[in-house]
This record gives C-alpha cells, sequence and structure tokens, in this order.
C-alpha cells in the first residue's frame, strides 16, 4: 500500500528529529525528507513532492507562511499542516490564507498530529496532477455534465425561526437521481447543518472558498460530507474565527461553481446583513424569506422588504414563507399579509414535539417522518420553488435577434 510522503520543516533540529521518531511508528507513513528554511523547504517540496508538508511558522530566512504560500503554488498536491507557538485568530488566518490544511499549536499531541496528516493526505489523493490525456478527457466529462441549476438561500433577519430545519428539508425535498442537491452551510462561525444531519465536520465549506479560483468537480467531491438522503452537504467549519479566512468574492465564485454541477444548492445563512449574506443573494436564483408569527419576527421581515425595495432587488425571487403556523394563535398569515403588503406563498404548520425530535436525533423530518402537517408544510414551499422555477405554459420565445433584457441589479455588485 502506498505511504504517506511527510516532508518536516522546522529550525529546530531537535524538533525536527521528535517528529520523524513519532512518524516511523506508523506503518502507512514515511518522511521524505527535512528541511530547516523556508527556502529549502520549497526546493524539497519540488524534488520529493510529498503529499502532507509539517511546517513550522517561524523560520529565519522565509517564513512558514511564505513557505506555505509557495508550495501551494509549486506543487498544489501537497497537503500543509502548520504547527506555532501562536495560536491566536491572526496566525490562523493568515496560515488559511496562504493555503495551508491545517494549523496545530505546538507542541501537538503525537494522536493529534497523527490524525491530521492523515485528514491531510486523503485531500491530497484528489489534488494530485494527472496525465494531459487525462485531464482532457476529465475536463470533456464535466463539460457535458455542466447544468444550469438553481440557488436558493434560506434566509431570516431573525434568528431562531428554524432556517436550518428548513434548509435541511427542503435540499432532502429537491433531491432525486435526476436532480441533485447540495447543501451549503454558509453560516460560518456558528454553523448547524452538520448537527441537524448527524454529520462529523471532517471537511468544511472553507476548504472550496480557500480554492474558488481553481475549483473542479474531484475536489468537491473530496470536500463533500455526503449525507444517506444523498444530498451533498458542505459544512461551516469547526472553529468560529475560521469564518474569517473566506470572502465575498471567494463565495460567489464558489456558489456560482457548485450550480453548474448541481440541480439545486440550497443555502443555509446567518442573519445579520453582512457583506457575505448579501453577495449571497446577488447570486441567489430564489431567496426562501423565514418568519413566524411573533412581533420580532414580523418586524424583522418587513425591515428585509423595505431593504430590498431601496435596492430595487427583484421581489419576484424572494418567496415569502410563514413556518410554525398555528391556527390557535392570534397572528394568522392574513395578518401579516396585510401588514407588509407582501403575500405567504406557503406556510409550515406548528409542531415543536416532532421538530425538536428530528433535531435532537439529527434525522432531517422528510427523511423520517414525511406525514406530518410539518413535514408536509416544507413538500409545499419545495413544490412552490419548483414551480416559481418553471416558465407558464403560454410561453413563447422571443425571435433570435431579440434584444436581451437587463440582468437584474445586484445587492452587491456585479
Amino acid at each position: 500500500m502506498a505511504k504517506i510522503g511527510v516532508l518536516i520543516v522546522d529550525d529546530i533540529a531537535e524538533t525536527r528529529e521528535n517528529i520523524k521518531k513519532l512518524l516511523q511508528f506508523e506503518s502507512d507513513m514515511e518522511v521524505v525528507g527535512t528541511a530547516k528554511t523556508g527556502r529549502e523547504a520549497v526546493a524539497l517540496a519540488k524534488e520529493k513532492r510529498p503529499h502532507v508538508v509539517i511546517m513550522d511558522i517561524n523560520m529565519p530566512d522565509m517564513d512558514g507562511i511564505a513557505a506555505t504560500e509557495q508550495i501551494s503554488k509549486d506543487v498544489p498536491s501537497a497537503q500543509i499542516v502548520i504547527l506555532s507557538v501562536q495560536s491566536d485568530a491572526d496566525y490562523l488566518r493568515r496560515a488559511m490564507m496562504a493555503g495551508a490544511r491545517d494549523f496545530l499549536t505546538k507542541p501537538p499531541s503525537g494522536d493529534e498530529l497523527i490524525n491530521t496528516i492523515r485528514r491531510a493526505y486523503e485531500i491530497s489523493k484528489t489534488r494530485i496532477a494527472i496525465a494531459p490525456s487525462q485531464a482532457a478527457q476529465t475536463s470533456t466529462a464535466q463539460a457535458a455534465t455542466v447544468i444550469d441549476g438553481k440557488i436558493i438561500t434560506v434566509y431570516s433577519a431573525k434568528g431562531g425561526v428554524g432556517c436550518t430545519t428548513l434548509a435541511t428539508n427542503l435540499a432532502v425535498a429537491l433531491h432525486t437521481e435526476e436532480t441533485k442537491v447540495a447543501l451549503v452551510d454558509c453560516n460560518l462561525q456558528f454553523g448547524d447543518v452538520g448537527a441537524f444531519m448527524n454529520l462529523p465536520t471532517k471537511h468544511s465549506v472553507i476548504e472550496l472558498f480557500e480554492k474558488a479560483d481553481e475549483l473542479d468537480i474531484e475536489f468537491i467531491n473530496s470536500v463533500a460530507t455526503p449525507h444517506n438522503s444523498g444530498v451533498k452537504t458542505f459544512l461551516a467549519p469547526i472553529s468560529p474565527e475560521q469564518a474569517d479566512v473566506a470572502t465575498a468574492a471567494q463565495i460567489k465564485k464558489t456558489l456560482d461553481f457548485l450550480r453548474h454541477h448541481f440541480s439545486y444548492v440550497i443555502v443555509d445563512t446567518a442573519s445579520a446583513l453582512t457583506e457575505i449574506t448579501l453577495s449571497i443573494f446577488d447570486v441567489s436564483d430564489r431567496i426562501v424569506l423565514v418568519t413566524t408569527p411573533d412581533i420580532p419576527s414580523i418586524k424583522d421581515a418587513r425591515l428585509f422588504f423595505n431593504l430590498i425595495d431601496a435596492l430595487e432587488f427583484p421581489a419576484d425571487r424572494v418567496l415569502f414563507i410563514l413556518n410554525r403556523a398555528d391556527k390557535r394563535a392570534g397572528i394568522q398569515a392574513s395578518n401579516i399579509q396585510d401588514s407588509l403588503k407582501h403575500e405567504i406563498v406557503a406556510q409550515v404548520p406548528v409542531d415543536e414535539r416532532v421538530v425538536l425530535a428530528s433535531i435532537n436525533s439529527g434525522v432531517p423530518l422528510l427523511v423520517s417522518n414525511r406525514n406530518v402537517p410539518t413535514a408536509q408544510g416544507i413538500l409545499e414551499v419545495a413544490g412552490k420553488l419548483k414551480t416559481s422555477f418553471t416558465p407558464p405554459a403560454e410561453f413563447i420565445a422571443p425571435p433570435a435577434d431579440t434584444k436581451k433584457p437587463a440582468p437584474p441589479r445586484r445587492l452587491f455588485g456585479s
């Protein structure tokens, strides 16, 4: 069996030797070289082409950040794990932006280092360069499967209204053998898609954002965490500080790439209207705006509608949904519509008991209990989404020489 090739980079000889001795006990690992400077590391990486590089951050001639950036360009398949006595968010952010796969505080435990190397190796296997003839075949195959998928963002200006429940279940509802679905957790600091679907966070969506300019379907599949429903999920990072690594431009590029390989891309978001959230709206074909029958939630929905009206954002791209609808409650859908002057296109009935059981078990309702009213309400939302993408029956395509209408105005640039 092929061994994991590891390059050790540290300016302290004792540290290099200790790591080397530790790895010698692992039958699936092989130290292919050691380097005491950043420049030496770059040269050795080109020569040895390791799967994983263990990189110290503080070195005399070229620091670990600069060396990481250069190795990432020269040997894209090499996955770099940064070691540093400094564990603050700034070091982590700089390391990730340079292309590091992981960041460990010195000295890491033996198990921590070994497990990190094995995780990085799994990514490395998907990034190893293929022969030109194979590349041409892969390019042709990918071109043949490019589709015009739809990006659907589930959003509420108020937290705690059930966006993640809706996003996870909509992903399950829309997924079929013919219509593949990607579920992307863009609540980068405190995303819960993994918890709601009982999935381990081995990889995070940050890995996609870091490679936004060089994505391919093999890498996408290596980062995806598959759910037993068939949905491919891209989970939030396990540490909130990793959210600082992503930029709005990277996220837009990533979502645009995903839409050409999945029929539907469901995006769960945070409530704050940040640059990132606005950029997600820009590339969304539909925004599922969620409210609940309570005054704070309705107030925040009004503020959202006021914002998109001011920015001339196309109102037909917003589907207004009432979650936790309760006929026994004082506020009904008709009251909200009259107040906000926007139609509620679907209602999801309240059933706190079954929803809480679904969340705590990590099994979406549409997997475990499709017949309960709450699940039926979510299926109605999925149906409304499908219908919204279907042109009217009387639609007639314009002549070829007809000028195309201007694209919709963006919330956050082009």
